[in-house]
Parts: structure tokens; sequence; C-alpha cells
């Protein structure tokens, strides 16, 4: 079980003075564990549940685009601008939910056409890979990429940096999948450019921005969030010294995280809130549904004075 404390932060690919890849040895290692079932049960059960039912919490598959209904998201079809995949989080978690409803608002706001696929969607597979769960993944990833080709995606716009990276990185490798993905910090920052969006209610408040490990680390995106938070008025935006963009300490969530309880002292969120409420910041802001999950529960627990919210929160807050 030691092998599964790393949290795939990729920090140590930015230290290591020979370039080697420990996120991909960590992964085959644990292929070995997940062929022998020698890996943590609340691992493994995430990964049943996956699946069964092509999400992580085992939620019925026909109830992935439930929380859209009431705002009337239609479903994709080719002509529209972007698929938009919320990740499982968003798509079934009440708290993420509503990062999903600010994003589809905020689109909205900008005249930009989207989608959604509901039940025809499952789990991007990202962190079941990383656990080593390498046939769940191909059966879940293979129906995804399946999917978007049948309905004619051609840019696919993600609120999860994890799904972003996958999509980007591990589909075209294994499908021959030929869709674009984009993080929507980065469709933000480009509808704000070109004035599409105008934030124009001031926020008055101290924020400061944690650099998600997948978003920052691994996709190289830095700017576009910090830009979209800068356009908003009357908003002070501050950086934790010594431990922002690639040097940004991980929440935790990452490679099956999420669906693992850390002992007290062990959990990196912890350490990340404090971090933010040193800043003297109200309001943490985040861009993965992950960080948001994590960073939540520690504020809760540690009994801090400062509040999470997602970038697209804020600006649909702001507009």
């Amino acid at each position: 079980t030691e092998v599964y404390r790393c949290v795939g932060c990729e920090s140590c690919t930015t230290w290591c003075p020979h370039d080697v890849s420990m996120p991909t040895i960590m992964r085959g290692i644990r292929r070995i564990l997940v062929e022998f079932g020698s890996y943590p049960s609340e691992i493994s059960d995430s990964v049943g549940r996956i699946a069964s039912s092509g999400n992580p919490f085992g939620e019925p598959r026909e109830n992935r685009g439930q929380w859209a209904e009431a705002l009337e998201v239609q479903a994709f079809t080719a002509d529209m601008d972007y698929l938009y995949s919320p990740c499982c989080t968003p798509a079934y978690d009440p708290r993420a939910k509503k990062v999903a409803e600010a994003t589809v608002n905020v689109l909205r706001s900008a005249g930009v056409t989207f989608g959604i696929l509901g039940e025809a969607e499952s789990c991007c597979g990202e962190a079941i890979r990383r656990v080593g769960a390498e046939e769940v993944y191909q059966e879940v990833a293979g129906a995804n990429a399946s999917a978007y080709a049948e309905a004619g995606v051609r840019k696919n716009l993600c609120t999860s940096p994890h799904c972003l990276l996958t999509f980007k990185n591990e589909y075209p490798e294994e499908f021959e999948s030929t869709f674009q993905p984009i993080h929507q910090t980065q469709v933000f920052a480009d509808l704000i450019a070109k004035q599409r969006l105008e934030p124009s209610k001031p926020l008055g408040k101290k924020f400061v921005y944690h650099d998600p490990c997948t978003l920052g680390r691994a996709s190289g995106i830095y700017d576009e969030p910090r830009s979209v938070l800068q356009s908003i008025p009357e908003l002070e935006l501050v950086e934790i010294p010594h431990y922002s963009r690639e040097y940004s300490l991980c929440c935790g969530g990452g490679s099956g995280g999420m669906w693992v309880e850390r002992p007290k002292g062990e959990r990196l969120s912890d350490l990340r809130v404090e971090q933010a409420a040193a800043t003297g910041a109200d309001i943490l802001a985040v861009a993965c549904p992950y960080c948001l999950q994590m960073f939540e529960d520690s504020v809760k627990t540690m009994d801090l004075d400062i509040e999470v919210k997602d970038i697209a929160e804020l600006l649909a807050e702001a507009l």
C-alpha cells in the first residue's frame, strides 16, 4: 500500500536532474499490483463502480446528465461549438454541480453553443489508469472515444484538468481520437480577451489562486486562470510565496487520492489550505473539481476562515 501514497502530483519531474519519469514508473508498478489484486480496497471499490456504472460514486449511469435538466442544457449535436464534459464529480456531487451550472451560465453569456452526452459518456479513466487498473481504463476510455467519434465531437470543453490531460495525451495514442480538448479557463480567458465576456460586478475581496498539479505542471496552463481572475473588478489576487505555479503543492486528490482516507498529519490538502489562509485571502480560487472537494473538506475540519470557490463560479458571479 505504500506505493499508493504517491498522489501523482509530478512535482518530482520538476526537480529531478535526470528527467526520470517517476509517474510512468509508479503506474507500471501499480499495474502489477492490480493484476495480483494487491491494492487498497477503497481504490478497488471505486474502480469496480466505474466499471459497472461509469462513475466512481456508483450512481446510476442514466443520472449523469441530471444536473443539467433544470438549466435545459441540450444534447450535443455536431454543429455546436463544444461538447461540454463536466467530469464525474460535477455531474454527481451536489457541491461540485454548482461549478458545472456556473460554467453553463458563463458560456451562455458569451453566446457559445454547447451540449452534453449525458449517460452516453463515462469517466475519462484518468484516475483508474494511474492506480494501475489498465483493463478497466481501456474499456471506459474506449467507449468514450467511440461515443465522441459517433457524435461528431470536434472540441471538448473540460471542467477537470484530469479529463483534459487524458483526452489530450492518452486517447490519441490508444484510440486515434481527433477531437481537441480544452480547459474551461482557457476558453474563459479567450472570451474575455475578445470582449465576448465582460465581468462588471466588483467582488471586492482578496483571492489566492491554487495551481492544480494536472493543469499546471502536467499541462502548462498557468496564465489563463489568473487572467480570468484579474479581469474581475476590485479583485485583489495574491500568490502563495514559494509554492505557486510549477512549485504548487498538491491537494492530495490525484492518482486515487480522492478515494483514500489519509491519517491526519499526512493530508496535503491541510498543508495547502494553511498556506492559502496565511496569505490573508478571503477566497481560495481553484480550477479543478478534485481540489475543490479536498480543500473544502480541510477548511471544514480545520475551521479556517477562508472560502473555496471555482473560477467558473467567481466569473459567473461577476458577470
